[in-house]
């Protein structure tokens, strides 16, 4: 579900979000991974799923270095 909601078109998050539903796909915002979402798609979907205010989005998923 990352990989349609980070690179698909239009057509294909609405055909998820139908399919998912919003609270599948909240669940994969929170679950995220480093590197499984650009900040264009993660901002949006914060955004879309009313999970962050404008300007507040939390930040990407970071990878913890040794």
């Amino acid at each position: 579900m990352a990989q349609v909601m980070n690179l698909g078109d239009y057509d294909d998050m609405r055909r998820l979000g139908e399919i998912a539903g919003n609270e599948e796909l909240c669940d994969v915002l929170r679950q995220a991974e480093a590197g499984e979402f650009n900040e264009r798609s993660w901002h949006y979907w914060h955004y879309r799923l009313r999970l962050a205010d404008l300007e507040k989005v939390p930040p990407l998923p970071q990878r913890d270095l040794p």
